[in-house]
């Protein structure tokens, strides 16, 4: 841990900002938000200490950052909590000057009564940097990010080490959002599932976390975690007790009410969302860009849950963009490991701005994975195997097919098949074009992939898919081979 010149140690969030007033454009909703230099996570310039090997430069740069610190640095330290039944000390420095980041992140997590000299992790962010540099050392709890201006590197960077952390102590930690649903089947019998969410940024899992299900009287559905839960104990344990970090990008009051109304609250904290400058916010104006941000507060959710855990899980949704994919299919425990190596997704302008778009694998659909991948793999499958009542889903949550032609699953189609699930109202049937269940009807025809394509155009495409993902899988020799066998 370096030395630190000068420190403002742990400012109330009215003094947070008060320190940033010179980066706010007030919003019409009251609410303060800032715009940064750099507007998504700086994926292809971090490095862990466990899977890469750190090279002069950065060895240099954490010399130059230690010097600085020590001669200059006048930080801003905040100290918070990250868990509820478990929890970790987090402490972030970052420059004075960049208060709006300290702001931001602080309510995410919930205040610490008595900081502890040594905290399970530190990050140190650095924006003023003259290079980009993200440099983790996960086994030591500690995250240099430098050169980034942006409130999700500091967020990510904690949940990164957490997750390493988790995995240390038994655990399994997951990029997935939890949610608790309590729904009459089919029978009219009253049910409770616990439902997690797999799915990179973009591809709906906030907003499924999230969304109400439009679910009235004694049913209800309650989001529980938003961002990075952990199989511990056989319970999923939650991380940000506080606040949300959700993507702002088209988000309306008729599709995501919940999300909305939190937002639009003066207790929100806005960063490279599109405001004029008379304070009226646009959430589709894309002009700074589509990966606009918002700290939103758990208290505004009427639908957010007292707990941050969940007891147990009932449902797994792995979300896709594979428009080979159908909106919903049934998986058995192996394939779910399948699905959670693949990670099939579309790349985000949260990740990797310049292939936003592109077609993308990402083991568990999380970028923040310390060690090695396959064992991770390995670890679900247990879980789901000591866990029977679990099932296990993929939902392609994009396009069912290719061109102009192709379906949009609608974030209401979702909704009503995830509905459908819990009321156990699904017929399903194995599909060998598939290798997976499938039901025996969809809620629209044009949601089955194979009318997309001839019989021989989408033979082909399936072979090609299947060959593309055996290779995928071949880069994970800890991988269990029954899990291998299981391609759908």
């Amino acid at each position: 841990m370096p030395e630190i010149k000068k420190i403002i140690n742990n400012p109330s969030s009215e003094q947070l900002r008060e320190l940033a007033r010179k980066d706010e454009t007030t919003t019409e909703f009251g609410s303060p938000s800032y715009v940064g230099k750099v507007r998504s996570r700086s994926a292809k310039f971090t490095k862990n200490t466990i899977d890469d090997k750190l090279d002069e430069t950065d060895f240099k740069a954490l010399k130059e950052v230690h010097d600085f610190l020590r001669q200059k640095g006048e930080m801003i330290q905040v100290d918070r909590t990250m868990g509820e039944s478990k929890k970790f000390h987090c402490r972030l420095f970052v420059s004075k000057d960049y208060a709006r980041i300290a702001f931001g992140w602080s309510e995410l997590l919930n205040p610490i009564q008595n900081p502890l000299p040594k905290p399970d992790m530190v990050t140190i962010m650095l924006p003023e940097w003259n290079e980009r540099k993200i440099l983790v050392a996960a086994e030591k709890g500690i995250t240099f990010a430098l050169g980034s201006d942006y409130i999700g590197e500091a967020k990510k960077a904690f949940l990164r080490m957490w997750m390493y952390l988790v995995k240390k102590r038994g655990g399994l930690g997951l990029h997935a959002g939890s949610k608790l649903v309590k729904i009459k089947d089919c029978n009219g019998r009253m049910k409770e599932f616990g439902q997690l969410f797999f799915g990179l940024s973009a591809t709906g899992k906030s907003t499924l976390t999230g969304h109400g299900l439009g679910l009235k009287g004694k049913e209800k559905a309650w989001l529980v975690q938003d961002d990075v839960v952990g199989f511990f104990d056989k319970k999923c344990i939650g991380t940000e007790g506080k606040g949300l970090f959700i993507k702002t990008e088209g988000i309306c009051a008729k599709e995501q009410p919940e999300l909305f109304h939190a937002l639009t609250q003066p207790n929100a904290i806005l960063e490279n969302v599109w405001v004029d400058k008379n304070g009226k916010v646009d959430f589709f104006n894309y002009a700074l860009t589509s990966n606009g941000r918002a700290v939103i507060q758990r208290s505004e959710l009427k639908n957010a849950a007292k707990s941050i855990d969940l007891q147990k899980a009932n449902h797994l949704f792995f979300i896709t963009r594979n428009p080979l994919m159908p909106p919903i299919a049934r998986l058995s425990t192996e394939k779910a490991g399948v699905a959670f190596m693949l990670g099939e997704s579309v790349e985000s302008s949260a990740g990797d701005p310049s292939k936003a778009g592109q077609s993308v694998r990402v083991v568990g659909t999380n970028p923040f994975i310390v060690g090695k991948k396959g064992e991770e793999g390995n670890r679900l499958v247990s879980i789901l195997r000591e866990n029977p009542q679990i099932e296990c889903f993929l939902l392609n949550t994009g396009f069912v097919g290719e061109g102009k032609n192709a379906t949009k699953v609608r974030v209401k189609d979702t909704i009503q098949i995830i509905k459908k699930v819990c009321r156990s109202e699904i017929e399903w049937k194995p599909e060998t074009d598939f290798r997976f269940e499938m039901p025996v009807e969809f809620i629209g025809t044009s949601f089955d992939p194979r009318i997309h394509y001839s019989p021989e155009e989408f033979s082909a495409k399936m072979k090609k898919l299947r060959k593309e993902r055996k290779e995928w899988l071949s880069r994970f020799p800890e991988l269990l081979p029954e899990i291998k066998k299981e391609i759908y």
